[in-house]
């Protein structure tokens, strides 16, 4: 097993880490799908930066490029006064790929930021047709929507949550779209789509005039490790929706742009959401950023009201991140990088499913490059570890040591117990190079297991 160094004498001792008890690499530089440390060791990028991020690869030169050139012209403009060509410019190429009336974009500077932002775009729609009593968003358990407070209301991952939920304003939630461990359908051959149905209750028993949106995940990332929705979900969830004047947002954070195969996950299931909030692979990684996405009638109301959206903040719009994140859509659009990741996608799912030889391999899940693992202590019967084991956490520090960078994650059965693993490597990764992400992580797997 990896060996936790001392961090005294670490080089950037100053540095808040996310884990205080252990030393991190340092990363020199990367290519491709690859990272590669002071030391000469290379890493595959398995997870896309650990949170599904590096969409297009590292050091894509068009990108790089256009970083340069737009530094040279302008870096950053206030958003209350001016306006810019990249801002206009990515718009106008994210509204030609979305669904049609689902055109107007709202840049911002990550997933939170456009959570929050999507949820106060709703809000204010409902006051703008005089309907001020709607002001609910439900959302599900084991998801997750962001870290900021707001966010953290919205989002249903307990382990995340727990800390901080004195201070959170609390939101209604229901049931995930979690077909392993379903309440719902359990172990009937079929989704009976009763999750869904979750929402109608719930809308009735919260008032219909009181609830403005349903937020949820096409495929659910940190919280549960890539698991899609079944058939039918989202079909039903929409009918929901429109029956309650409820909007649907979609959180396209980790699934937008490709990822998933098509341009935006929602696709798979011909559904249209009234907002989408994205971010991760609409720059790649090279650039903080992010947007919500939203239907036209949504700002028309704005518009006859003559109302400003009551939103924004510093980085809103940034030329810099507008020009970065336009390089990598044009180059995403450009390499048909979305049918790469379906077909290589069904391809890692394959590999994956052979990784079900390992007995504490549970369930194996996703869609596209986005995949997923879950680890149990018991198959037959589906029992988590206890979560002081730490599964999940020590294989990927197994997988670290052998050169592969994966995205551990717990909470999958209630919030706190369950361990899963996600992955959502660039979506150039060759075939080949899935084999040796597969490679590694069966190894990693193997070490664990003989500690267990």
């Amino acid at each position: 097993m990896t060996e936790i160094k001392p961090r005294q004498s670490y080089l950037g001792a100053s540095v808040i880490f996310r884990d205080l008890g252990r030393e991190y690499p340092l990363i020199e530089r990367a290519e491709g799908i690859y990272l590669y440390d002071t030391n000469g060791k290379r890493y595959i990028d398995g997870s896309g930066g650990s949170a599904v991020v590096t969409s297009i690869g590292h050091g894509v030169q068009e990108v790089i490029d256009a970083a340069v050139e737009q530094m040279r012209k302008v870096s950053y403009v206030p958003m209350h006064m001016f306006a810019h060509r990249p801002l206009l410019d990515f718009a106008d190429l994210i509204a030609s790929l979305t669904p049609k009336g689902l055109d107007r974009v709202w840049f911002v500077s990550g997933g939170s930021e456009a959570t929050e932002n999507a949820v106060k775009l709703a809000r204010q729609y409902h006051l703008e047709r005089g309907q001020p009593s709607k002001f609910k968003i439900i959302s599900r358990w084991q998801s997750y929507h962001g870290a900021t407070l707001g966010a953290l209301a919205y989002g249903g991952h307990t382990f995340r949550r727990r800390k901080y939920v004195p201070m959170l304003h609390d939101q209604p939630k229901i049931p995930p779209a979690y077909r392993y461990r379903c309440a719902f359908c359990k172990d009937a051959p079929a989704c009976n789509l009763e999750c869904a149905n979750a929402l109608e209750r719930t809308i009735r028993l919260e008032g219909e005039e009181n609830v403005a949106a349903f937020i949820a995940e096409p495929v659910v990332g940190a919280a549960l490790g890539a698991v899609p929705a079944p058939d039918g979900y989202f079909q039903r969830i929409r009918e929901i929706c429109d029956r309650y004047d409820v909007l649907l947002i979609a959180d396209e954070v980790m699934t937008g742009f490709g990822r998933t195969g098509v341009m935006f996950a929602m696709n798979h299931w011909n559904v249209v959401p009234d907002i989408v909030t994205v971010a991760k692979g609409i720059s790649g990684g090279y650039t903080p950023l992010g947007a919500v996405i939203v239907r036209s009638a949504i700002v028309e109301q704005f518009e006859r009201n003559r109302s400003n959206f009551v939103g924004g903040h510093t980085y809103v719009g940034n030329p810099l991140s507008c020009a970065v994140g336009l390089a990598v859509v044009r180059y995403l659009v450009e390499h048909d990088l979305a049918t790469k990741a379906r077909e290589n996608g069904k391809y890692m799912l394959a590999r994956f499913e052979e990784l079900r030889s390992h007995p504490i391999v549970g369930d194996v899940r996703g869609q596209g490059l986005m995949v997923g693992l879950e680890f149990v202590r018991d198959r037959a019967t589906k029992e988590p570890f206890p979560p002081e084991q730490r599964i999940a956490a020590r294989i990927g520090l197994e997988a670290l040591d052998r050169g592969l960078v994966t995205y551990p994650g717990t909470g999958s059965v209630d919030g706190v117990l369950g361990d899963h693993m996600l992955f959502g490597p660039p979506l150039i990764i060759t075939r080949a190079q899935i084999d040796d992400l597969v490679a590694i992580l069966d190894q990693a797997i193997t070490a664990v297991e003989r500690q267990v």
